[in-house]
């Protein structure tokens, strides 16, 4: 049995469109979703998306983009909307008390798609630019305003008001509303994807996964999601460096416990015993750019430092814009590290000018933290390397990575943008490995070569 043409494009183009998101999927992978589509209904599209996410979705962070794409590329309908129980002709208080009655149902009618993608052909399409028209969400809820129905649905599904009920029914058609205005949304892109072709769509709305987003490009909302990475991912990082040592180096011969151990066996050594390795943990220090041009990616590198403390025999931190100060004791035990981190800039002395200064700043570290950085000190540095065209006191820098036992530097920006403008990524490269780290996906990598 062979799949269609049509449907050998579709699915190759679906394929790489997840991969241009930033979901891992392998040439194997997309195999045995081909594989996955000779044995399932085509015609069922929900069980078609569930056959596509069982063998190319490897984690829940990666589910929104995957529907997102899956929407794009296998839409439930083409064209219009079929008629809706709504007259073409109906006034907006008549489509106001429609979507009302469907605000209070269930989103999985299949009614509440159908009466979106109607609104969406009514009022979503406006004049973008000078002869040129195109679709959007904003005119839809802005001519329905369904918040401002809920007074009207709360009198109609509760005989009085207050209390438990009251919470269960704004909970519901919080719910709703939210269903609403992403089918909206989904229609909207739809329409575009039809008229302008769905790579492009895809390209200009799909975010990639959480732990891809650049530090550095980052929405608000995605900022709150990242902070909420750094725990879980600290909490797998430990795991595994634990599991690191427990599988790694082992101890030294017990020469004691080998010869008695021979006794059994004529004084053969057939069983040799070892002595538990020492664990090694090491101490940490950490040099943060705290400029507003990294501010960033400084917060969750901080954040993810001291949840990884217990990992450390001691952790010290300092941040610095063109000078440095000490901020380890904004991070004691059961401080709130977020509120650590908003204390900083004005806490710190870490700003004479405002303007960023390498050189500046590694020489007033080696002046006036001389014991900070010793034989069991892994040294991280974190900033873009920019240093304003200062001097870069590369020889100081070269002094306090030999002070350590390892000396790392992890820069936000993308490789291809170093040694740019005023950035000497390649002169302190040259001194301090640096790594290239814009996202959560390579932090992580970092860190569990780190221990």
């Amino acid at each position: 049995m062979t799949a269609p043409a049509s449907l050998v494009d579709r699915h190759v183009g679906f394929v790489h469109a997840l991969r241009e998101a930033g979901l891992p999927v392998s040439p194997a992978e997309g195999l045995d979703a081909a594989h996955a589509l000779m044995v399932i209904d085509l015609a069922e599209r929900e069980t078609l998306r569930e056959a596509y996410a069982a063998t190319l979705v490897k984690r829940p962070a990666h589910r929104p983009g995957f529907d997102l794409l899956f929407d794009l590329w296998f839409p439930p309908v083409t064209g219009p909307a079929a008629s809706v129980d709504v007259p073409d002709d109906a006034a907006l208080p008549e489509l106001r008390e429609r979507l009302a009655e469907l605000l209070m149902g269930d989103p999985a009618d299949p009614a509440f798609r159908e009466f979106a993608r109607a609104m969406v052909g009514r009022f979503g399409q406006v004049q973008a630019a000078p002869g040129r028209q195109s679709w959007f969400s904003f005119p839809v809820l802005r001519a329905l305003s369904p918040e401002t129905l809920v007074a009207r649905m709360l009198a109609a599904m509760l005989d009085e008001r207050g209390g438990l009920p009251e919470n269960v029914a704004r909970r519901h058609i919080s719910r709703t509303i939210e269903a609403f205005t992403e089918a909206v949304a989904s229609d909207v892109r739809r329409r575009i994807a039809e008229e302008s072709g769905v790579e492009k769509i895809a390209r200009s709305t799909v975010r990639p996964p959480i732990d891809r987003v650049d530090f550095l490009r980052a929405t608000k909302e995605e900022l709150a999601r990242l902070r909420r990475e750094v725990y879980p991912l600290a909490r797998r990082l430990a795991t595994r460096l634990s599991i690191r040592q427990k599988r790694g180096r082992r101890g030294r011969l017990d020469f004691r416990r080998t010869v008695r151990a021979s006794l059994s066996t004529g004084g053969v050594p057939l069983t040799t015993h070892l002595r538990p390795p020492r664990p090694h943990r090491p101490e940490l220090v950490v040099l943060c750019d705290a400029s507003d041009s990294v501010s960033t990616f400084s917060h969750f590198t901080l954040l993810l430092t001291f949840a990884l403390r217990e990992q450390f025999t001691k952790v010290r931190a300092f941040a610095f814009v063109d000078t440095v100060d000490e901020i380890t004791d904004l991070f004691a035990p059961g401080a709130d590290v977020l509120d650590a981190i908003g204390r900083l800039t004005d806490e710190a002395d870490i700003v004479r000018f405002g303007r960023t200064d390498y050189g500046h700043v590694f020489e007033r570290f080696a002046e006036r933290f001389p014991d900070a950085v010793g034989p069991r000190t892994s040294l991280l540095i974190l900033g873009d390397a920019r240093s304003n065209y200062q001097v870069p006191a590369l020889g100081t820098l070269k002094r306090l990575a030999g002070q350590a036992r390892h000396a790392y530097w992890l820069n936000p920006e993308p490789r291809a943008q170093w040694d740019t403008g005023d950035s000497l990524a390649t002169a302190y490269g040259s001194v301090v490995p640096m790594h290239e780290c814009r996202n959560v996906a390579q932090l992580a990598a970092f860190v569990e070569t780190l221990a």
